[in-house]
Protein backbone atom coordinates (compact mmCIF):
# COMPACT_ATOMS: atom_id res chain seq x y z
CA UNK A 1 0.00 0.00 0.00
CA UNK A 2 2.91 2.64 1.00
CA UNK A 3 4.59 1.58 -2.25
CA UNK A 4 1.77 1.93 -4.40
CA UNK A 5 0.77 5.67 -3.14
CA UNK A 6 4.66 6.33 -3.56
CA UNK A 7 4.44 5.30 -7.27
CA UNK A 8 1.10 6.90 -8.14
CA UNK A 9 3.08 10.07 -6.85
CA UNK A 10 5.96 9.93 -8.31
CA UNK A 11 3.79 9.66 -11.38
CA UNK A 12 2.03 12.34 -10.77
CA UNK A 13 5.01 14.06 -9.96
CA UNK A 14 6.86 13.83 -13.14
CA UNK A 15 3.61 14.23 -15.38
CA UNK A 16 3.15 17.72 -13.56
CA UNK A 17 6.75 18.83 -14.55
CA UNK A 18 6.52 17.30 -18.02
CA UNK A 19 3.52 19.48 -19.06
CA UNK A 20 5.08 22.76 -17.16
CA UNK A 21 7.78 22.14 -19.66
CA UNK A 22 5.54 21.10 -22.83
CA UNK A 23 3.61 24.43 -22.44
CA UNK A 24 6.98 26.57 -21.45
CA UNK A 25 8.46 25.65 -25.01
CA UNK A 26 5.38 26.12 -26.72
CA UNK A 27 6.16 28.52 -28.99
CA UNK A 28 4.41 32.02 -28.59
CA UNK A 29 4.78 33.50 -32.10
CA UNK A 30 6.94 36.69 -30.89
CA UNK A 31 9.83 37.50 -29.47
CA UNK A 32 9.98 37.65 -25.75
CA UNK A 33 13.72 38.52 -24.67
CA UNK A 34 14.37 42.16 -24.21
CA UNK A 35 10.91 42.98 -24.52
CA UNK A 36 9.43 45.08 -21.79
CA UNK A 37 5.74 47.17 -21.37
CA UNK A 38 5.20 50.20 -19.34
CA UNK A 39 1.65 50.58 -18.61
CA UNK A 40 0.33 54.24 -18.78
CA UNK A 41 -1.96 56.24 -16.74
CA UNK A 42 -1.38 59.37 -18.55
CA UNK A 43 -1.36 60.80 -22.33
CA UNK A 44 1.96 62.37 -22.43
CA UNK A 45 4.31 59.74 -23.74
CA UNK A 46 1.81 59.47 -26.64
CA UNK A 47 1.92 63.37 -26.63
CA UNK A 48 5.33 63.52 -27.19
CA UNK A 49 5.47 59.62 -28.85
CA UNK A 50 7.97 60.39 -31.73
CA UNK A 51 10.59 62.83 -29.19
CA UNK A 52 10.64 60.20 -26.66
CA UNK A 53 11.15 57.24 -29.16
CA UNK A 54 14.11 59.45 -30.77
CA UNK A 55 15.85 59.81 -27.65
CA UNK A 56 15.35 56.38 -26.79
CA UNK A 57 16.91 55.23 -29.94
CA UNK A 58 19.95 57.90 -30.45
CA UNK A 59 20.66 57.13 -26.53
CA UNK A 60 21.14 53.39 -27.85
CA UNK A 61 19.07 52.16 -25.06
CA UNK A 62 16.32 50.64 -27.24
CA UNK A 63 15.76 49.40 -30.68
CA UNK A 64 12.01 49.38 -31.14
CA UNK A 65 8.98 51.40 -29.56
CA UNK A 66 5.23 50.89 -30.13
CA UNK A 67 2.28 51.59 -28.14
CA UNK A 68 -0.32 48.81 -27.95
CA UNK A 69 -3.97 48.47 -26.25
CA UNK A 70 -2.49 45.46 -23.97
CA UNK A 71 0.40 43.77 -23.26
CA UNK A 72 1.52 40.94 -25.22
CA UNK A 73 0.78 38.51 -22.92
CA UNK A 74 -2.68 40.03 -21.11
CA UNK A 75 -5.08 40.73 -23.77
CA UNK A 76 -8.42 41.42 -22.54
CA UNK A 77 -10.69 43.38 -24.71
CA UNK A 78 -13.34 41.51 -27.22
CA UNK A 79 -15.70 42.80 -29.79
CA UNK A 80 -18.56 40.61 -31.88
CA UNK A 81 -19.18 43.39 -34.20
CA UNK A 82 -17.20 41.95 -37.42
CA UNK A 83 -19.23 41.01 -40.79
CA UNK A 84 -17.72 39.32 -43.92
CA UNK A 85 -18.63 37.84 -47.04
CA UNK A 86 -19.44 34.67 -47.14
CA UNK A 87 -20.39 34.90 -43.61
CA UNK A 88 -22.65 32.24 -42.06
CA UNK A 89 -25.35 34.36 -40.46
CA UNK A 90 -25.34 31.71 -37.57
CA UNK A 91 -21.92 32.24 -36.43
CA UNK A 92 -20.94 33.72 -33.79
CA UNK A 93 -18.40 34.57 -31.21
CA UNK A 94 -15.94 37.26 -30.11
CA UNK A 95 -12.19 38.16 -31.11
CA UNK A 96 -9.67 39.89 -29.24
CA UNK A 97 -9.25 43.28 -30.55
CA UNK A 98 -5.70 44.80 -30.17
CA UNK A 99 -5.34 48.69 -31.20
CA UNK A 100 -1.40 49.34 -31.83
CA UNK A 101 0.78 51.56 -33.32
CA UNK A 102 2.44 51.21 -36.62
CA UNK A 103 5.77 50.01 -35.08
CA UNK A 104 4.28 47.55 -32.86
CA UNK A 105 5.43 44.90 -35.13
CA UNK A 106 8.55 45.60 -35.54
CA UNK A 107 8.99 45.96 -31.88
CA UNK A 108 7.22 42.30 -30.63
CA UNK A 109 8.95 40.52 -33.64
CA UNK A 110 6.19 38.86 -34.84
CA UNK A 111 6.14 36.27 -37.64
CA UNK A 112 4.24 37.00 -40.83
CA UNK A 113 2.56 33.98 -42.69
CA UNK A 114 0.89 36.26 -45.85
CA UNK A 115 1.27 39.62 -46.65
CA UNK A 116 3.06 42.60 -44.73
CA UNK A 117 2.96 44.96 -41.87
CA UNK A 118 1.70 48.54 -41.43
CA UNK A 119 3.61 51.28 -42.45
CA UNK A 120 3.80 54.74 -42.66
CA UNK A 121 4.52 55.00 -46.32
CA UNK A 122 0.84 54.03 -46.62
CA UNK A 123 -1.96 56.30 -45.54
CA UNK A 124 -4.32 53.66 -46.36
CA UNK A 125 -3.27 51.41 -43.34
CA UNK A 126 -5.27 53.54 -40.70
CA UNK A 127 -8.20 51.53 -42.27
CA UNK A 128 -6.11 47.94 -42.52
CA UNK A 129 -6.41 45.09 -40.53
CA UNK A 130 -3.76 42.50 -39.99
CA UNK A 131 -5.52 38.77 -38.47
CA UNK A 132 -3.83 36.14 -36.68
CA UNK A 133 -4.09 32.30 -37.92
CA UNK A 134 -7.25 31.56 -35.56
CA UNK A 135 -8.70 34.46 -36.94
CA UNK A 136 -8.61 33.51 -40.37
CA UNK A 137 -9.48 29.72 -39.71
CA UNK A 138 -12.60 31.07 -37.74
CA UNK A 139 -14.15 33.09 -40.52
CA UNK A 140 -13.18 30.08 -43.38
CA UNK A 141 -11.54 32.59 -45.69
CA UNK A 142 -9.55 31.60 -48.26
CA UNK A 143 -7.00 34.50 -49.61
CA UNK A 144 -7.85 36.62 -47.07
CA UNK A 145 -5.31 39.53 -48.07
CA UNK A 146 -7.00 42.23 -49.74
CA UNK A 147 -10.57 41.23 -48.39
CA UNK A 148 -12.60 43.13 -46.80
CA UNK A 149 -14.13 42.96 -42.99
CA UNK A 150 -16.72 45.20 -41.54
CA UNK A 151 -16.63 46.25 -37.95
CA UNK A 152 -19.56 48.26 -36.46
CA UNK A 153 -20.03 49.64 -39.95
CA UNK A 154 -16.41 51.02 -40.77
CA UNK A 155 -14.91 48.90 -43.52
CA UNK A 156 -11.45 47.51 -43.03
CA UNK A 157 -8.88 45.93 -45.66
CA UNK A 158 -7.11 43.17 -44.99
CA UNK A 159 -3.12 43.84 -45.31
CA UNK A 160 -1.49 40.66 -43.07
CA UNK A 161 -1.79 37.36 -41.28
CA UNK A 162 0.65 36.42 -38.73
CA UNK A 163 1.04 33.41 -37.41
CA UNK A 164 -0.83 32.97 -33.62
CA UNK A 165 0.69 34.49 -30.90
CA UNK A 166 0.24 33.46 -27.23
CA UNK A 167 -1.19 36.35 -25.47
CA UNK A 168 -3.34 34.45 -23.03
CA UNK A 169 -3.18 31.45 -21.82
CA UNK A 170 -0.54 28.70 -22.44
CA UNK A 171 -2.38 25.94 -22.14
CA UNK A 172 -5.63 26.81 -24.12
CA UNK A 173 -5.40 27.25 -28.12
CA UNK A 174 -4.54 30.93 -29.07
CA UNK A 175 -7.80 32.90 -29.17
CA UNK A 176 -8.77 34.57 -32.57
CA UNK A 177 -7.48 38.31 -32.93
CA UNK A 178 -7.48 41.22 -35.29
CA UNK A 179 -5.06 43.94 -34.74
CA UNK A 180 -6.04 47.69 -36.42
CA UNK A 181 -3.71 50.63 -35.93
CA UNK A 182 -5.16 53.24 -33.91
CA UNK A 183 -3.60 57.76 -33.18
CA UNK A 184 -5.39 57.59 -29.74
CA UNK A 185 -3.48 57.60 -26.72
CA UNK A 186 -2.76 53.38 -25.47
CA UNK A 187 -2.37 51.58 -22.60
CA UNK A 188 0.88 50.03 -22.21
CA UNK A 189 4.23 51.19 -24.29
CA UNK A 190 6.28 48.47 -25.29
CA UNK A 191 9.93 48.53 -25.68
CA UNK A 192 12.60 46.54 -27.31
CA UNK A 193 16.26 46.46 -25.16
CA UNK A 194 19.13 47.18 -27.55
CA UNK A 195 20.61 43.81 -27.29
CA UNK A 196 24.07 45.62 -27.34
CA UNK A 197 22.99 47.67 -24.20
CA UNK A 198 23.73 46.63 -21.06
CA UNK A 199 20.10 46.16 -19.23
CA UNK A 200 21.02 48.31 -16.16
CA UNK A 201 22.20 50.97 -18.05
CA UNK A 202 19.38 50.59 -20.56
CA UNK A 203 16.73 50.79 -18.02
CA UNK A 204 18.51 53.79 -16.17
CA UNK A 205 18.23 55.96 -19.95
CA UNK A 206 14.56 54.75 -20.06
CA UNK A 207 13.41 56.13 -16.87
CA UNK A 208 15.73 58.95 -17.19
CA UNK A 209 13.65 59.86 -20.72
CA UNK A 210 10.12 58.79 -19.35
CA UNK A 211 10.53 60.76 -16.13
CA UNK A 212 11.62 63.87 -18.54
CA UNK A 213 8.05 63.78 -20.75
CA UNK A 214 5.92 62.27 -17.90
CA UNK A 215 6.89 63.65 -14.66
CA UNK A 216 3.54 62.86 -13.14
CA UNK A 217 4.04 58.89 -13.20
CA UNK A 218 6.24 56.65 -11.56
CA UNK A 219 8.63 54.61 -13.94
CA UNK A 220 7.25 51.11 -13.86
CA UNK A 221 7.91 48.49 -16.34
CA UNK A 222 7.60 45.08 -16.88
CA UNK A 223 9.59 42.15 -18.20
CA UNK A 224 7.10 39.98 -21.24
CA UNK A 225 9.44 36.81 -20.04
CA UNK A 226 8.74 37.35 -16.78
CA UNK A 227 5.36 38.41 -17.12
CA UNK A 228 4.86 34.89 -18.92
CA UNK A 229 6.35 33.04 -16.38
CA UNK A 230 3.90 33.99 -13.76
CA UNK A 231 1.35 32.12 -15.82
CA UNK A 232 2.96 28.63 -14.77
CA UNK A 233 2.56 29.69 -11.32
CA UNK A 234 0.00 27.18 -10.02
CA UNK A 235 1.19 24.21 -11.88
CA UNK A 236 4.72 25.15 -10.55
CA UNK A 237 2.64 25.04 -6.92
CA UNK A 238 0.88 21.75 -7.94
CA UNK A 239 4.47 20.19 -9.19
CA UNK A 240 6.14 21.37 -5.28
CA UNK A 241 3.38 19.93 -3.76
CA UNK A 242 3.34 16.77 -5.10
CA UNK A 243 7.30 16.40 -5.21
CA UNK A 244 7.15 16.53 -1.38
CA UNK A 245 4.61 14.42 -0.70
CA UNK A 246 6.01 11.93 -3.21
CA UNK A 247 9.45 12.04 -1.39
CA UNK A 248 7.42 11.53 2.13
CA UNK A 249 5.83 8.32 0.89
CA UNK A 250 9.16 6.99 -0.65
CA UNK A 251 10.60 8.22 2.77
CA UNK A 252 7.95 6.26 4.98
CA UNK A 253 7.93 3.38 2.49
CA UNK A 254 11.57 2.56 3.05
CA UNK A 255 11.12 2.75 6.80
CA UNK A 256 8.34 0.42 6.25
CA UNK A 257 10.48 -1.65 4.46
CA UNK A 258 14.00 -1.72 6.58
CA UNK A 259 11.55 -2.23 9.34
CA UNK A 260 9.97 -5.65 7.62
CA UNK A 261 13.89 -6.30 5.91
CA UNK A 262 15.08 -6.56 9.55
CA UNK A 263 12.43 -8.44 10.91
CA UNK A 264 12.62 -10.82 8.34
CA UNK A 265 16.83 -11.55 8.63
CA UNK A 266 16.13 -11.93 12.28
CA UNK A 267 12.99 -14.30 12.19
CA UNK A 268 15.20 -16.12 9.44
CA UNK A 269 18.46 -15.99 11.57
CA UNK A 270 19.01 -19.63 12.33
CA UNK A 271 17.67 -20.83 8.35
CA UNK A 272 20.46 -18.01 7.18
CA UNK A 273 23.00 -19.62 9.36
CA UNK A 274 22.54 -23.28 8.39
CA UNK A 275 22.22 -22.20 4.30
CA UNK A 276 26.20 -20.52 4.99
CA UNK A 277 27.09 -23.37 6.53
CA UNK A 278 26.12 -25.77 3.52
CA UNK A 279 28.14 -23.32 1.41
CA UNK A 280 25.45 -20.37 0.38
CA UNK A 281 27.02 -17.54 -0.60
CA UNK A 282 26.17 -13.96 -0.23
CA UNK A 283 24.57 -13.66 -3.66
CA UNK A 284 22.13 -16.70 -2.47
CA UNK A 285 21.08 -14.95 0.68
CA UNK A 286 20.67 -11.72 -0.53
CA UNK A 287 18.31 -13.09 -3.01
CA UNK A 288 16.35 -15.58 -0.33
CA UNK A 289 15.76 -12.14 1.50
CA UNK A 290 14.70 -9.88 -1.51
CA UNK A 291 12.76 -11.57 -3.94
CA UNK A 292 9.75 -11.10 -1.52
CA UNK A 293 10.06 -7.38 -1.13
CA UNK A 294 10.61 -6.97 -4.88
CA UNK A 295 7.53 -9.24 -5.65
CA UNK A 296 5.35 -6.71 -3.24
CA UNK A 297 6.82 -4.11 -5.16
CA UNK A 298 6.18 -5.29 -8.62
CA UNK A 299 2.55 -5.97 -7.42
CA UNK A 300 2.53 -1.82 -6.48
CA UNK A 301 3.60 -1.40 -9.92
CA UNK A 302 0.81 -3.28 -11.57
CA UNK A 303 -2.27 -1.49 -9.28
CA UNK A 304 -0.23 2.24 -9.25
CA UNK A 305 0.21 2.20 -13.10
CA UNK A 306 -3.18 2.65 -14.21
CA UNK A 307 -4.39 4.17 -11.19
CA UNK A 308 -1.84 7.17 -11.66
CA UNK A 309 -2.48 6.92 -15.86
CA UNK A 310 -6.35 7.03 -15.11
CA UNK A 311 -6.05 9.91 -12.25
CA UNK A 312 -3.06 12.21 -14.55
CA UNK A 313 -5.06 11.91 -17.26
CA UNK A 314 -8.14 13.15 -16.10
CA UNK A 315 -5.73 16.42 -14.85
CA UNK A 316 -4.31 17.12 -18.46
CA UNK A 317 -7.40 17.11 -19.98
CA UNK A 318 -8.07 20.17 -18.09
CA UNK A 319 -5.78 21.80 -20.35
CA UNK A 320 -6.58 21.97 -23.96
CA UNK A 321 -2.57 22.31 -24.64
CA UNK A 322 -1.31 19.78 -23.07
CA UNK A 323 1.23 16.89 -23.42
CA UNK A 324 0.66 12.54 -23.08
CA UNK A 325 1.62 10.48 -20.80
CA UNK A 326 4.79 9.15 -22.24
CA UNK A 327 5.66 4.83 -21.95
CA UNK A 328 9.07 6.44 -20.03
CA UNK A 329 7.77 7.91 -17.47
CA UNK A 330 6.46 4.49 -16.54
CA UNK A 331 9.26 2.46 -16.70
CA UNK A 332 11.76 5.33 -15.16
CA UNK A 333 8.90 5.40 -11.87
CA UNK A 334 9.19 1.56 -11.85
CA UNK A 335 12.83 1.37 -12.15
CA UNK A 336 13.24 4.00 -9.73
CA UNK A 337 10.68 2.04 -7.01
CA UNK A 338 12.54 -1.32 -7.51
CA UNK A 339 16.02 -0.06 -7.04
CA UNK A 340 15.02 2.11 -3.87
CA UNK A 341 13.65 -1.34 -2.62
CA UNK A 342 17.03 -3.01 -3.48
CA UNK A 343 19.01 -0.35 -2.14
CA UNK A 344 16.83 -0.40 1.22
CA UNK A 345 16.19 -3.70 1.25
CA UNK A 346 20.34 -4.91 0.91
CA UNK A 347 21.36 -3.35 3.90
CA UNK A 348 19.86 -5.83 6.09
CA UNK A 349 20.09 -8.59 3.71
CA UNK A 350 23.73 -8.28 3.23
CA UNK A 351 24.39 -7.57 7.29
CA UNK A 352 22.69 -10.56 8.16
CA UNK A 353 24.40 -12.84 5.08
CA UNK A 354 27.99 -11.89 6.46
CA UNK A 355 27.29 -12.40 9.20
CA UNK A 356 29.22 -15.32 11.45
CA UNK A 357 26.85 -18.30 11.54
CA UNK A 358 28.06 -19.74 14.91
CA UNK A 359 26.41 -16.72 16.68
CA UNK A 360 23.14 -17.48 15.03
CA UNK A 361 23.33 -21.55 15.25
CA UNK A 362 24.26 -21.48 19.06
CA UNK A 363 21.83 -22.84 21.55
CA UNK A 364 20.54 -20.77 24.55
Amino acid sequence: LQFTVSVILIIGTIVVFNQIQFAKNRPVGYSRDGLISVNMVTENIHKHFDAVSAELKNSGAVSEMAESSGATYYVDETDNGFTWEGKDPSLQGDFNVVFISKDFGKTIGWHFKEGRDFSKDYATDSSGMILNEAAVKFMGIKDPVGKTITWDGNLFHVIGIVKDMVMQSPYQPVFRTVFVTNNDPQEVVDMRINPSENMHDALAKIATVFKKYNPEQPFEYHFTDEEYAKKFGDEERIGKLASFFAALAIFISCLGLFGMASFMAEQRIKEIGVRKVLGASVFNLWQLLSKDFLVLVLISLVIATPVAGYFMNNWLQNYQYHTGISWWIYAVTGLGAILITIITVSFQAIKAAIANPVDSLRSE
